[in-house]
């Protein structure tokens, strides 16, 4: 049942790519700008104004419709105070999720962020922000090497001749997530061969490949306004079925959310990124 009290869509604006001016290959670093608080990179961003549909007690949607997938299912682990019981205990519970939600045979977690909006901080390792531009964490280049840097080698050849996904499980943790919500688009919305352009993704000790994303006028964006600790988003940076059939990948972004209370808490969040498997 829709509930009229939720506004349909909010207007709002999102940062895109655009190319450096030289032509090069687009790169960015995770090393921060100390003026600008920045991430160093050869390209800028272009801001659009668009509007995000809110799908509060609205349409269902499924990752491989839209290339994403909202769920209603309270953690165990609740607390999020350090690394260490979030392998221990966040993670266990969350492959079990992963493979209840998908039908997987095999989930492996490779990686967690945890996200705190603190205005004025700059974005670090230890202090990591939300993400206020368009992108995709994959390309396929960096998906297959995400399975031969996590799996054994012995079990690479085999996995990478069968379907294989690259999903991210986000959730609010401690707060409901009305400020500076996630947005996300349509798979069927974005030109693939268009709208998304490989960059470099320089880490201290190793490059890796990201999309960053063209404005398309066709995207429609979608959000959940207002999401619990108890709720969360399955999306997909990455499907190994690419014939048009399924949805492949999920453009996302932080964004201000104009509807957010004045007393809202700041932004608190935390996604795993999953190598995901099937029989």
């Amino acid at each position: 049942m829709t509930d009229s009290s939720e506004p349909r869509f909010v207007d709002t604006t999102l940062r895109y790519f655009t190319p450096p001016a030289d032509g090069s290959k687009p790169w960015t670093s995770t090393s921060v700008d100390p003026i600008t608080g920045e991430w160093v990179s050869n390209w800028e961003y272009a801001t659009q104004a668009i509007n995000v549909e809110n799908l509060r007690g609205r349409a269902e949607v499924t990752l491989d419709k839209n290339g994403f997938q909202f769920f209603h299912h309270p953690a165990k682990h609740t607390s999020f105070a350090n690394d260490e019981e979030i392998l221990r205990e966040y993670y266990p519970e969350s492959i079990e999720l992963i493979k209840q939600l998908t039908g997987a045979s095999r989930v492996v977690l490779f990686d967690h962020t945890i996200r705190r909006r603190r205005p004025g901080v700059f974005d670090t390792p230890q202090t990591r922000q939300p993400v206020p531009a368009v992108h995709v964490d994959q390309t396929t280049a960096s998906a297959v090497a995400r399975v031969k840097r996590h799996l054994p080698p012995d079990d690479v050849e085999g996995l990478l001749q069968r379907r294989f996904q690259i999903i991210n499980l986000w959730r609010p943790i401690h707060y409901t997530a009305h400020d500076w919500p996630l947005a996300l688009c349509d798979c069927d919305s974005v030109d693939r061969s268009r709208d998304l352009v490989p960059q470099t993704l320089k880490f201290p000790d190793r490059d890796g490949e990201t999309y960053a994303v063209v404005w398309n006028e066709s995207h429609r964006w979608k959000y959940m306004r207002g999401m619990t600790p108890e709720e969360g988003v399955l999306f997909k940076c990455f499907d190994s079925i690419q014939d048009g059939s399924v949805a492949v990948l999920t453009a996302h972004s932080a964004f201000e959310d104009p509807t957010t209370p004045p007393d809202a808490e700041k932004r608190e969040s935390i996604e795993l990124r999953a190598l995901v498997f099937y029989d």
